[in-house]
C-alpha cells in the first residue's frame, strides 16, 4: 500500500497544489492562459513524440487494441446517452455531454504521468493510441450530434470540415503522429534536440495537473445535479469494468496495455466535456460540477485499481 500512496500522493497532490494556490492567491481565469498553451502547445505534444518515436513500428499498428478500446468507451457512451434521453427526458444536446461526461475521462492531462509512473515506458504506446483515436471520435461525435439537435445550425459540409480541422490540427495528435513517422524512419533526434525534448516532457505531467486544480478552483460547486447519481459511477466504475473485460474478450493483450487501458478510463470526467458544454451552451454548470465531484472521488477509485493491479488481485485477463 506504501507503494500506492507513493504513485498517488504526488499526482493528486500537484492537482490540490493548484486548486490551493488558486483559491489563496485569487487569480483571474486569464491568468492561465499562458500555462495552459505551454502544456497544449509545447509540453504534452512534446511527451507524446517522446513515448512514441522510440517505439517499434509494429507496436503502433495493433488495430484490435483500438477497435476494443474504442467499443468498450462507446458502450458506456451510449447507455449514459440512452438513459438521459430516454429516462431523463433531456435533449439530444444534453444527452450527448451527459454521454461525454461518462466516457470522456482525463486522458491527456492526467493519463501519461499516472501511467508512466504507476506502469512505466512499457504503457506510453497505449496510452498514446487510446489519446489519440477516443479524441478522434470526441471530436467527431460530439459536433455531430450537436448537429442532428439543432445545437450546431451549420451545414453538414461545414460540420464535417470542422471536425476533420479539428483532428488534424490538434497538436497532441500532430505530436503523435510525427512520432509515427519518426518510428517509421528509424528517426533519431541530434542530441541538443533530444535533449530539449526530454526536458519540455519532463515538465508535462506536473504543469498540467497543477493547471486543472486551478480550472477545479474556478469552477465552484454551486448545486448537485440529480444526474450525478448514473453518470459518476458509470465513468469511475462502469467504463473502467467495460475496458477490462472487453479487452479481455477481444484477444490476448500484453498486461501493461491491458492495465494502462483500464487506468484510463477509470480517470475523472475531462474538463474538455465544459468546453463542448460550453461551445454549445447546453448542460454546462452541470458538466462543471460532474469534472469536480469525478475528480475528488477519483483519488479513492484510481488508489483501489491501482493496488488491486499492483497487489495481483486484479489478473491481466478476465477469461483465461
Amino acid at each position: 500500500m506504501a507503494e500506492i500512496t507513493g504513485l498517488v500522493l504526488p499526482f493528486f497532490g500537484m492537482i490540490l497544489l493548484g486548486y490551493l494556490a488558486a483559491k489563496i492567491t485569487r487569480q483571474p481565469a486569464e491568468a492561465l492562459g499562458w500555462l495552459n498553451t505551454f502544456i497544449i502547445y509545447i509540453a504534452l505534444p512534446a511527451l507524446f513524440y517522446r513515448l512514441v518515436s522510440k517505439t517499434p513500428i509494429e507496436q503502433l499498428t495493433r488495430v484490435d487494441f483500438i477497435l476494443a478500446n474504442v467499443s468498450a468507451t462507446y458502450l458506456v457512451f451510449g447507455l449514459i446517452f440512452v438513459i438521459g434521453f430516454y429516462l431523463r427526458r433531456a435533449t439530444v444536446a444534453e444527452a450527448t455531454v451527459q454521454g461525454l461526461a461518462a466516457a470522456y475521462g482525463n486522458i491527456g492531462y492526467m493519463g501519461p504521468g499516472l501511467a508512466l509512473l504507476a506502469f512505466g515506458e512499457p504503457a506510453a504506446v497505449p496510452v498514446a493510441l487510446v489519446f489519440c483515436f477516443e479524441n478522434m471520435l470526441h471530436f467527431t461525435v460530439a459536433p455531430a450530434l450537436m448537429s442532428f439537435s439543432g445545437g450546431d445550425r451549420r451545414s453538414a459540409v461545414a460540420v464535417a470540415s470542422d471536425v476533420v480541422r479539428r483532428i488534424v490540427t490538434h497538436p497532441f495528435i500532430l505530436a503523435t503522429a510525427a512520432g509515427f513517422v519518426a518510428a517509421f524512419l528509424s528517426f533519431e533526434a541530434p542530441a541538443p534536440l533530444q535533449r530539449l525534448i526530454d526536458y519540455l516532457a519532463q515538465a508535462a505531467a506536473p504543469c498540467a495537473l497543477f493547471a486543472m486544480g486551478v480550472t477545479l478552483a474556478l469552477r465552484p460547486l454551486k448545486r448537485v445535479p440529480a444526474e450525478i447519481a448514473y453518470i459518476v459511477p458509470a465513468k469511475l466504475l462502469l467504463l473502467p469494468l467495460a475496458m477490462y473485460l472487453v479487452l479481455g474478450a477481444s484477444g490476448n493483450f500484453d498486461p501493461v496495455w491491458v492495465y494502462t487501458a483500464v487506468l484510463l478510463a477509470a480517470l475523472p470526467t475531462a474538463t474538455n466535456v465544459f468546453v463542448i458544454g460550453q461551445q454549445y451552451g447546453v448542460w454546462q454548470e452541470r458538466a462543471s460540477a460532474t469534472i469536480l465531484i469525478t475528480t475528488v472521488l477519483s483519488v479513492a477509485t484510481v488508489t483501489l485499481l491501482l493496488y488491486l493491479i499492483k497487489s495481483g488481485l486484479l489478473p491481466a485477463d478476465p477469461f483465461p
